[in-house]
């Protein structure tokens, strides 16, 4: 349908997001699809039967917009199990449609016309649309390559008197890296006596490897106090298309993200609350994750050791980024739209996470897959 109205796009130079590009694209051509993160296994079916106890117990109405009652006090108990911090289930804990959901809104809280966020890159593609539509403008540092680590004296110099907002990712999408103690005690510093807030993305909180323990921003006193943490149920449970998540900060700052969020949203799925709030009791489910994500790194790492791909470093998350310097000089995302195209195996280029494009000659796999999609892939990939 054509129409006459002469609109004014808010966002010009934005299309559709990578992943949705990449996925439609493996579908279209048969392509085995490690491009899009999420698993090709089922959730435990445990959790599933108990969405269906409440579904059927009459749980499908509106749950109260903060969440119900029975989820955010299992989240304050799994919260301070793992990280030692309190927080009050009533007054900082908010369960959201997601993780994308929540960090918008906790951008949109805080950040006014003009107030400058420093992103740090390669960044996760819905920081920076959230920072421009609220009016905030994007400063950016980049990780050092290739070991994609923070410069932390460039973050230094970058903060100032328009500073409204630093956002971090750990363990890191694309990157796979994590921030360490001393990386969480810096950022500390740096913010300390200052009204800036930390936006601490811990979707994949639960997948480390190499017996490396996450370091969330709640256990920082001088964090926690000026931090909104995001966290994911669809990363930890397996069950990306269920769209749930939740946000830790103090009173205040959740204050100013209910505002934002009851407008947007208002509250999510009711029954899946309740499931997830049985199911935290399962405690044996996420303290799994590290050795079952970890053998899956492994399993597809030994695969394509022979392959004349760069394996890079991957402490966590679950993606494994992969340097093809070797192999073709061709710009990563028409190389990634070739080899979805041609050779039936979809990735995602890099580049898309940096503002300016840079390209390092790096693709990102996701190996939340079953061994033999990853059998599958590795084979197409040692041929390249």
């Amino acid at each position: 349908m054509e129409t006459s109205l002469n609109l004014t796009s808010k966002m010009p130079g934005t299309g559709t997001t990578i992943f949705a590009v990449m996925s439609a694209l493996a579908n279209e051509h048969g392509a085995v699809n490690l491009a899009q993160g999420f698993p090709d296994f089922n959730c435990p079916e445990k959790l599933v039967e108990r969405v269906n106890h409440y579904m059927r117990l009459g749980k499908n109405q509106y749950a109260p917009m903060p969440g119900v009652p029975e989820l955010r006090k299992k989240i304050a108990e799994k919260t301070l199990k793992c990280y030692g911090t309190e927080y009050d289930w009533q007054s900082e804990i908010t369960v959201v449609g997601g993780a994308t959901l929540s960090l918008f809104c906790a951008i949109s809280a805080v950040v006014k016309e003009n107030d400058e966020v420093i992103v740090i890159e390669p960044a996760y593609d819905s920081y920076i649309p959230a920072i421009t539509l609220n009016g905030g403008k994007p400063v950016f540092s980049k990780l050092k390559y290739p070991t994609y680590q923070i410069n932390w004296q460039e973050i230094k110099k970058l903060i100032n008197f328009r500073t409204r907002a630093i956002l971090i990712n750990s363990p890191h999408n694309p990157c796979g890296t994590v921030l360490t103690a001393s990386d969480m005690q810096e950022l500390e510093r740096l913010t300390e006596n200052t009204d800036i807030v930390v936006i601490s993305d811990e979707v994949y909180e639960h997948i480390l490897f190499d017996g490396l323990k996450h370091q969330s921003a709640c256990m920082f006193p001088g964090l926690a106090s000026r931090s909104f943490i995001i966290s994911s149920f669809g990363k930890t449970y397996h069950n990306t298309g269920w769209k749930m998540g939740y946000v830790l900060a103090p009173e205040k700052l959740t204050a100013e993200f209910r505002k934002i969020y009851q407008y947007v949203a208002f509250s999510t799925s009711t029954p899946v609350q309740y499931a997830f709030a049985d199911f935290l009791e399962v405690e044996s489910h996420y303290l799994a994750l590290p050795k079952f994500y970890e053998q899956k790194r492994d399993f597809f790492r030994d695969l394509i050791k022979d392959s004349r791909f760069k394996v890079l470093p991957c402490s966590g998350s679950y993606f494994q980024l992969l340097g093809y310097d070797a192999i073709s000089q061709q710009q990563d995302y028409e190389l990634a739209v070739k080899l979805t195209k041609k050779s039936k195996i979809a990735g995602v280029p890099v580049s898309v996470f940096y503002h300016d494009k840079t390209d390092n000659k790096v693709l990102r796999f996701c190996f939340a897959k079953n061994e033999e999609t990853l059998t599958k892939a590795a084979e197409i990939l040692c041929r390249l």
